[in-house]
């Protein structure tokens, strides 16, 4: 029986966008089923003792601009450090990836899409015109945008913020292999060592 990890983010989250891809050629390398679960990072955040940017201390933040420069480079990713469109509700975009994920379709290249939006193209994701364009582009169905806004999503959204708190996850990306957290794009290595070699988990 295949492995899976649990996959907790939110498309406001630089970190998600730089690692994303990164960890579904992870996945697919080792045939891993990946359970996305976008959740709400302002709720995570207030619930696990993390602060929104704006509340950090000054130093915090512009240490965050530099480690973005630093993994942008290493990455070898196009990022905007402060897009146009951002801080914004996330909440629109995140739920469209739970409607497509009910209506059955492969919601990787729409999660993607929608982080380039926010971090590439610097695209209004709080605007349903643009996120309707979003669909079209890609070929899905405009009814899902529809979709997002109905409870059947709403519950799913706070199930992945109840289920994040369950596993321990505070923050966006965080990828969950039978147990053990990895937070961060930058911890893709040691997940990627973790699947290879086929280890127990760590547990704390």
């Amino acid at each position: 029986m295949s492995r899976s990890i649990d996959y907790y983010f939110s498309v406001i989250s630089p970190w998600a966008f730089i690692g994303h891809a990164r960890f579904l050629d992870l996945a697919r390398r080792h045939g891993v089923r990946v359970n996305f679960r976008p959740v709400q990072l302002g709720d995570l955040f207030a619930e696990t003792g993390g602060l929104p940017l704006a509340k950090r201390h000054p130093a915090r933040q512009r240490y965050r601009t530099v480690e973005l420069k630093r993994w942008r480079e290493a990455r070898g990713i196009d990022l905007h450090v402060k897009p146009a469109h951002w801080p914004f509700d996330p909440k629109q975009a995140d739920r469209l990836i739970i409607a497509a994920q009910i209506a059955g379709h492969d919601v990787g290249p729409l999660a993607q899409r929608l982080m380039a939006g926010v971090w590439q193209r610097e695209e209004n994701l709080a605007d349903p015109a643009t996120l309707a364009a979003l669909l079209a582009e890609l070929g899905l169905p405009a009814n899902l945008l529809e979709a997002a806004a109905q409870d059947r999503t709403a519950t799913i959204y706070q199930a992945n913020h109840d289920a994040a708190i369950e596993a321990d996850v505070f923050g966006s990306p965080a990828y969950v292999l039978d147990g053990e957290v990895f937070w961060g794009q930058d911890r893709i290595e040691l997940l990627d060592a973790a699947l290879s070699s086929g280890r127990a988990p760590f547990t704390p």
